[in-house]
């Protein structure tokens, strides 16, 4: 009884129609019952499983047009049924005689102008006898069209195929035949997009007008197409990779450590500019010269400014910048910055409050004075905008105070003059409007606190609450009065006016692990930018996606802001 067993043993060429191996055992073909083979009644063996599919009596049957959004373009759609009715009509011709091809095959007369045009009008029958099923009754019969139809502006009539076309205004233009008259197409419909797709590549990726021009001379109205146009434009991976625009995301919340209260430079961003070319020494055919970087520290919370000299763009360099402005100003607690090489060489697996320097040099300096360092993604100059707008005014400061000096006469000593005066302006400009209020006359700057930092320790400049009494009493009282003053006023004035954002108020979409993009590559132009997938995306502290680690094609992984990535390809 089991049908496994005719595979296993022999069975006559004869009898191989009969065999259970191809029949099933006698018992499930036997309609009686007998006492060799009992009847099995599939409601009361477990082991029988019945599905039953119910079909509706009111189900519709299959359009052929919905057959049609298994194609990608125009041409392989119509070159699909071109074949196709090559194939049906291979065994006769026209005149029922027997036809040229036979079996199933390929071949060119499919292909020929004349079965391609022929293959279009088909489709576009079947397309608008699925959407315009009444105006054609209505056309057919002789009658005017209903009121509600969305083609009852454009004076449809039906040409000698059976199409539908636009009547319109244009009978006595000078157009062609095709342009005058285009056959009106849905705008829901299939092949709407792939008439869109096909002359969109025919136009090489141009933009609205000329994709919606290349249709109209192709004698095809679509209706709503400029909609329709933007949206695939919208989608087309060419034009993105051409054009597409840069990731924008809404601009995030500033920091804590921009918005408490802290002695100066407790909180600090640091950026290098420059070089600059001096003078070091004289020699007998001329002088020699050399190259000089400056370091900026710039306090996070008052906006104050520090600048350094430095001789070389090393490690070592850096740390002694650092070592004397720490001497100077006091202890850190936080430093900002870009993670390129101007600092601390290439770093790896950078993560934020942990301090994670590929120098061992500065990574001993940093643990020894319990410094945390939190670095911005690569290529994001606009999260450290902070400091970023320093240096650029630093710099057009420094270019009006080096038109007084000759280039010759430029050393190092008058270099690192210029950077102190440099300070100096800019710890003396307002943090905000200059106040109409003669109570309070002067300005808000940083150098009103910068000079009253007694001690390092973060909690000390507020023992207790002073009052304006205190300003005649003991010197210390005197200044830690004016130390409240300069924060109350900071909080009132100065804080107040971080509130708004100033550009990217708006949520945009977040950038997905599986995103396909577009790197950008400052030094290569648009056409060799590297594609990449996103591999991973790292969320901000209100959930927002501004930084993601991309994978390029060699397997490379790079940490971009989402202002560095084009999405070519979002994921579904």
């Amino acid at each position: 009884m089991n049908p496994a067993d005719e595979a296993t043993r022999s069975v006559s060429a004869n009898n191989m129609q009969e065999s259970m191996w191809l029949n099933g055992p006698k018992y499930l073909c036997d309609v009686i019952a007998d006492e060799e083979y009992p009847l099995i009644n599939p409601d009361s063996d477990q082991e029988v499983r019945v599905l039953k599919t119910d079909i509706p009596n009111n189900s519709k049957p299959c359009q052929l047009g919905t057959r049609f959004e298994h194609f990608s373009s125009w041409y392989g759609l119509v070159r699909a049924i071109s074949n196709l009715k090559h194939v049906v009509a291979r065994r006769t011709d026209k005149n029922g005689n027997p036809g040229c091809c036979k079996d199933r095959h390929l071949c060119h007369i499919g292909k020929t102008p004349e079965a391609l045009k022929e293959s279009e009008v088909f489709i576009l029958k079947v397309v608008q006898q699925d959407c315009f099923q009444q105006e054609l009754d209505a056309l057919k019969s002789g009658g005017a069209l209903s009121r509600n139809s969305a083609i009852r502006n454009l004076d449809p009539f039906l040409d000698a195929d059976g199409l539908l076309r636009v009547g319109g205004r244009l009978r006595n233009s000078e157009l062609t035949s095709q342009e005058r008259n285009p056959i009106i197409i849905p705008k829901r419909h299939h092949v709407a997009s792939l008439l869109i797709s096909h002359y969109h590549q025919e136009v090489k990726h141009q933009g609205r007008m000329f994709t919606e021009g290349a249709i109209r001379s192709a004698g095809y109205w679509i209706i709503g197409s400029r909609r329709l146009v933007n949206s695939y434009l919208g989608k087309c991976v060419k034009c993105l990779r051409l054009r597409g625009k840069r990731q924008v995301q809404k601009m995030s919340d500033l920091p804590c450590d921009r918005l408490k209260p802290a002695p100066p430079f407790s909180y600090i961003g640091i950026d290098v500019f420059g070089p600059w070319t001096v003078v070091t020494r004289k020699t007998r055919g001329g002088q020699a010269e050399s190259k000089r970087w400056a370091v900026l520290f710039t306090c996070l919370v008052i906006r104050a400014v520090h600048i350094e000299v430095i001789q070389e763009m090393t490690s070592s360099c850096f740390i002694n910048a650092l070592r004397r402005f720490v001497s100077l100003r006091g202890e850190v607690k936080l430093i900002r910055s870009d993670c390129g090489s101007n600092f601390v060489g290439a770093a790896k697996d950078i993560r934020a409050n942990i301090i994670n320097i590929e120098d061992p040099v500065t990574k001993a300096f940093l643990s020894t004075n319990k410094i945390s360092w939190k670095f911005n993604p690569p290529h994001a100059s606009h999260m450290g905008g902070s400091w970023e707008r320093i240096i650029g005014i630093s710099r057009k400061i420094l270019d009006s105070l080096l038109k007084d000096v000759p280039h010759r006469n430029l050393t190092h000593e008058v270099l690192t003059t210029l950077m102190a005066e440099v300070c100096s302006i800019i710890n003396a400009r307002p943090l905000t409007g200059i106040p109409s209020d003669p109570d309070t006359p002067m300005p808000l700057t940083p150098s009103t606190l910068l000079t009253m930092k007694t001690s390092h320790v973060a909690n000390s400049f507020c023992i207790e609450e002073f009052t304006p009494k205190d300003l005649y009493k003991s010197q210390w009282r005197c200044v830690q009065q004016l130390a409240n003053s300069f924060w109350k006023r900071w909080k009132n004035e100065y804080l107040s006016s971080l509130q708004s954002r100033q550009k990217w108020q708006d949520d945009s979409r977040n950038v997905i692990e599986g995103d396909i993009v577009l790197v950008r590559d400052k030094s290569l132009c648009r056409n060799d930018w590297p594609m990449a997938v996103v591999s991973k995306a790292i969320p901000s502290a209100d959930g927002r996606i501004r930084k993601v680690e991309v994978r390029v094609d060699n397997g490379k992984l790079y940490l971009r802001p989402v202002s560095e990535v084009v999405v070519l390809v979002p994921k579904q």
